[in-house]
């Protein structure tokens, strides 16, 4: 099957177990599934929200307040309060008093609890009257029609998708610019200008919300599994396309949620992961209940789902999830097994040989790894020598071969030794014989190609200032896709044949946007002491020839967490700051993602999770010192674990900044753990069922 590897917008979708999967950590390991490498791009996420966004930092509190002369030729200046309007009327809420939960010895009130509850009509008019109070602050806004036009402007680009080689045709997605969802197309040949759509996920819903998640290709390149997600949920609904009608087949799969998908090499079915106790109508967007008790099982195509074969399950252990990926021969399924978002997992593996291609009940597994002591990722195999990279004795990874049928570690080979200063994020196998290795070097990417046999380094690509967001390749192809991106690149695809004595990358697609010059823009790259002493990098981008100072507008941005790294990419909301406003966007890459590998990683999570709030809070005052902005002129932004870090931060030190967008925080750090799939967090956060972590928690 196709293997790819995709990066979202603002955060990184890497290989980093064994299949891939959507998953719960935001860490999708990439080999039998693609995900929409264009999806973050699209109009209803990006667009309007980054209107939203760059219109809330006019609070009448929290003011950014940038030059009157700006590359758009609009003024941003004013408020949209007036001063006799500088306060508003927050609606006011009950306040349920008796809620008081004793954690640990402690009293801890939590007055708005029935708020977990989205369904329920109290929960419902709370939303429809922030979004009242909300619409009404950004349409006051003297220049919100411009911005608007000018964030919709920088939003219409075409948008191109790594290619896959897929039985007669050469599939990639493409985006023209402002539509909901890239769409798939094909055509007969790499270099061939005709084409013909082949799935819109556009046509999926009238309202755009129904998107496509992932995609798996049969072996013989016939038949297309792929999942969609309705209204943004979680859970995914699949079905299965084939090439040579374009039309769907019969098959429909429901409760599926965080999993994989990995056909066959007969073509006769796929491996996915289900929550059989869950009911159809659970299995929606609002649900909010844990995600316990996944199971692995087996589809045979053109058979209804309640026939499907449960092929392995973890009763003794709800929690750990079980995503598969087929071997590049076929003959082995593996399994890697997570508990958490932590980098370790099990691993196990079965010869399909031994079952005849006749899936009907639990499979043979061979535990190969069971004691979720390290990361194990298989690469590839030949015959029953597996390559795989772990961090087992080597925080930054390494490739070891060992061979199954003789798995005790003194038979082991060593054949990428670790490097000691760089993360290796991901390898793969491509052309038979080769390896590709992608090393995260002071937050760029770094991708090398080796021997698979010997594994002496064979070609060094030259990136530059720039991240990998997207590879795809086969075994058994020499074709080999990846794209780049940077913070003034919106992407360049390029092919090359790494059969041949000389590495020589060809554009494929070169991706512009007709409203934003990559060569009127900088990206300088700094390190900054936090208050430990330990030297954190952040990047800087800003027009050519700007004149910064204390009155420069400043976005600063950071993730730092669940081994996430921030490297270099393309943002067209962020592109909208740097018109609009004329001023910088800086991209902090503090302790807790993997810039740096497990030991970065580590100095930012669990008992060290201050880390991260000081490295970020540390930032804006390498900002303030070097003068390139100043408090006023400050936001801060981050989604998800960086939604928490901007909420910390605006609470540690509000003086710092002037306006904060925490998008989706983790803000709840005592309850996280009981809905959907947060006990996965815990990794990263620790439990607050556990009195230690709960007093890291607490502060």
């Amino acid at each position: 099957m196709w293997w790819t590897i995709l990066r979202g917008n603002c955060r990184v979708v890497r290989s980093q177990r064994l299949a891939v999967h959507q998953s719960p950590c935001n860490r999708s390991p990439s080999r039998s599934v693609s995900q929409n490498p264009l999806s973050e791009n699209n109009r209803a996420l990006s667009s309007s929200s980054a209107v939203s966004s760059f219109c809330l930092l006019k609070s009448s509190k929290s003011v950014v307040t940038p030059p009157t002369r700006t590359l758009s030729g609009f003024s941003c200046c004013s408020s949209p309060l007036s001063s006799s309007q500088n306060t508003m009327e927050y609606p006011s809420f009950r306040r349920d008093a008796a809620v008081v939960d004793d954690l640990h010895g402690k009293q801890i009130a939590d007055p708005y609890r029935w708020l977990e509850n989205p369904d329920s009509e109290e929960s419902k008019d709370f939303v429809e009257k922030q979004n009242l109070i909300t619409n009404k602050y950004l349409h006051a806004y003297p220049h919100y029609d411009a911005l608007k036009n000018l964030v919709t402007k920088l939003h219409d680009y075409p948008r191109y998708g790594s290619p896959d080689l897929e039985g007669d045709y050469v599939y990639y997605m493409f985006n023209s610019g402002l539509q909901n969802h890239a769409v798939i197309y094909r055509q007969k040949s790499i270099y061939d200008t005709a084409n013909e759509v082949f799935f819109d996920p556009n046509t999926l819903s009238e309202d755009g919300t129904t998107s496509l998640s992932a995609t798996s290709w049969s072996e013989d390149g016939k038949l297309m599994a792929y999942s969609i997600s309705v209204g943004g949920s979680d859970w995914r609904i699949v079905k299965v396309r084939d090439a040579a009608s374009k039309e769907d087949l019969v098959d429909h799969l429901e409760r599926v949620k965080f999993s994989c998908l990995s056909w066959t090499h007969d073509n006769k079915g796929f491996f996915y992961n289900m929550y059989p106790e869950v009911t159809t109508n659970q299995a929606i967007g609002t649900s909010t209940g844990s995600d316990y008790n996944q199971k692995l099982y087996y589809h045979h195509l053109g058979t209804p789902q309640s026939e499907d074969v449960m092929c392995a399950e973890f009763p003794e252990n709800p929690s750990w999830k079980g995503s598969v990926s087929v071997s590049d021969d076929g003959h082995y399924a593996i399994m890697g097994i997570s508990r958490s978002c932590e980098s370790k997992n099990a691993l196990w593996f079965c010869d399909l040989r031994k079952v005849n291609g006749n899936i009907r009940g639990i499979l043979p597994w061979v535990r190969l790894f069971e004691d979720f002591d390290a990361e194990y990722d298989v690469i590839t195999n030949e015959g029953s020598l597996f390559y795989i990279k772990t961090n087992l004795d080597a925080k930054n990874h390494r490739i070891i071969v060992v061979d199954v049928e003789n798995p005790d570690k003194a038979n082991w080979k060593v054949l990428i030794p670790e490097n000691p200063k760089y993360y290796l994020e991901w390898a793969t196998c491509a052309a038979h014989d080769k390896l590709v290795l992608h090393y995260i070097e002071d937050v760029k990417s770094a991708m090398y190609v080796h021997d698979l046999s010997s594994g002496k380094r064979l070609h060094t690509f030259d990136l530059g200032c720039s991240a990998v967001m997207q590879v795809s390749r086969k075994k058994k192809l020499s074709q080999f896709f990846y794209k780049l991106q940077s913070f003034t690149n919106p992407g360049t695809v390029y092919i090359c044949d790494l059969a041949k004595p000389t590495l020589e990358p060809i554009v494929f697609r070169e991706i512009k946007s007709p409203s934003f010059n990559p060569e009127d823009y900088e990206t300088k790259q700094v390190f900054y002491p936090s208050a430990d002493g330990a030297k954190i990098p952040m990047f800087i981008t800003h027009r050519k020839g700007l004149i910064v100072n204390e009155e420069t507008p400043c976005l600063l941005y950071a993730y730092g967490g669940f081994h996430i790294a921030v490297q270099p990419y393309f943002s067209a909301r962020f592109a909208s700051f740097l018109q609009a406003f004329d001023g910088i966007f800086a991209v902090a890459n503090i302790r807790g993602g993997s810039e740096y590998g497990e030991e970065w990683w580590q100095a930012g999570s669990l008992k060290n999770k201050q880390n991260c709030f000081t490295d970020f809070q540390a930032a804006a005052e390498y900002l303030y010192k070097e003068k390139h902005t100043s408090p006023k002129k400050l936001v801060i932004m981050g989604g998800s674990n960086g939604g928490l870090l901007v909420g910390a931060c605006c609470n540690q030190r509000p003086d710092l900044f002037g306006a904060a967008i925490p998008m989706v925080g983790v803000m709840d750090m005592l309850r996280f753990h009981k809905f959907t799939i947060g006990h996965y967090w815990t990794s990263d956060y620790g439990s607050p069922d556990q009195a230690e972590d709960f007093e890291v928690l607490i502060k």
